[in-house]
């Protein structure tokens, strides 16, 4: 299976990002005319609209229930979603593509996807009236696939998206994706969240984006960067990448959890870039069968395969395998250390431990290791350091 950032339409891989789609003509626009200025009414920042489950009581038909709420939903959010042009390349290999965003601030810093903004030349940005202005990218992360790209535009078009609360989000509940697929400005998709906590690793990136959000809301090439909101119209996600094998949506699509935005793009926005600890294993999730087919001491933890010689894994002396075998058609190294538990928190599988190091801890933290080693339990203590480039 391959994660590869698709800038076209036509590519039909197993992971295609929903991102800028390439060869967009710039002159034709959605098949909805834009709103004039001042079309939607202010929302206060930070501020959502009514659940839908509380509309449905106070009206009479199921319908309307679903109708209103969505509709205010959309004139809460559309101004703050922007069109992203990106040039990238010169001469005969100039190439324009598309993607979405959405405002952070009213300092004219937006929020979309590194993959949207990567080798870009010149970047766009348009407003839901239609207003366009340059935009100058402030900071990206990779790991991400996060990046900020800021405008100088009129406060009065600078109207921030209410930002939710990740962890609270659930299986069944409502997702809504506003963006630009194909180009056509201001789509709006209805879906509900299909799953929470994924872990994947976006395109030939080695590293992977914890706790992303499954959902079957349609999202297509140029949705990449546009918001995932809630029945409230708060960003829940950010949409980065589709499951399909057609190269449009077939019901599979990822978003970055808000709660990543909110750690690392304030980071990005004063720095330009974004540390991510790193410990330098590659490793393998046990369960009971890979247990017992494999003969290691306990059914779930993280076998590490290889240690990384210029890692913290190496220089606390971790190990990893030693001998290869085979199961389940792949070729596994074994012999090396297994991961049960981090600072006392167990480790049932390498999301886990991925997905503590990226939320709960920062370069330069100490962490402890609980692994089974020859027989033995053993605590290491790790110095985590900055992943290299």
């Amino acid at each position: 299976m391959r994660i590869v950032w698709n800038r076209g339409f036509a590519l039909a891989l197993f992971l295609l990002a929903a991102c800028r789609a390439q060869g967009v003509p710039l002159s034709s626009s959605a098949p909805t005319p834009s709103p004039s200025p001042g079309a939607y009414p202010p929302t206060p920042i930070g501020v959502g609209r009514m659940p839908l489950w509380v509309a449905a009581q106070e009206t009479g038909s199921p319908l309307e229930a679903l109708e209103q709420p969505l509709q205010a939903i959309y004139q809460q959010v559309k101004p703050s979603v922007v069109h992203i042009r990106v040039r990238s390349g010169q001469g005969l290999l100039a190439q324009e593509s598309t993607g979405s965003g959405f405002v952070y601030d009213q300092e004219g810093h937006i929020v979309t996807n590194h993959h949207v903004v990567e080798g870009a030349a010149a970047t766009r940005v348009t407003f839901s009236d239609g207003s366009e202005f340059p935009a100058r990218i402030v900071g990206t992360d990779p790991d991400s696939d996060l990046a900020v790209i800021r405008v100088d535009a009129p406060t009065a078009l600078l109207r921030p998206t209410a930002l939710g609360d990740s962890r609270a989000v659930r299986p069944g509940q409502l997702a809504i994706a506003i963006g630009n697929p194909f180009g056509l400005e201001g789509t709006m998709t209805l879906g509900i969240v299909s799953a929470v906590g994924r872990v994947i690793r976006p395109g030939s990136r080695p590293y992977s984006i914890p706790n992303m959000i499954q959902t079957d809301a349609p999202i297509n090439p140029g949705n990449s960067g546009g918001p995932l909101l809630d029945s409230r119209g708060q960003v829940i996600g950010v949409n980065t990448m589709i499951f399909s094998q057609s190269g449009t949506s077939s019901g599979v699509g990822f978003a970055i959890p808000i709660n990543t935005v909110k750690r690392i793009v304030p980071v990005l926005i004063a720095q330009g870039r974004y540390a991510h600890p790193w410990l330098g294993i590659s490793g393998f999730s046990v369960t009971p069968l890979a247990a017992q087919a494999l003969g290691l001491p306990a059914e779930h933890g993280a076998l590490i395969l290889e240690v990384d010689p210029r890692g913290p894994a190496a220089q606390a002396g971790l190990r990893g395998g030693n001998r290869s075998v085979h199961y389940e058609g792949e070729t596994i190294r074994v012999g090396g250390d297994l991961i049960t538990a981090i600072d006392g928190r167990p480790v049932r599988s390498m999301d886990d431990l991925i997905a503590y190091l990226e939320e709960e801890r920062k370069p330069g933290d100490e962490v402890t290791l609980s692994i089974l080693r020859d027989g033995r339990a053993l605590e290491i203590r790790v110095r985590l350091a900055p992943r290299p480039s």
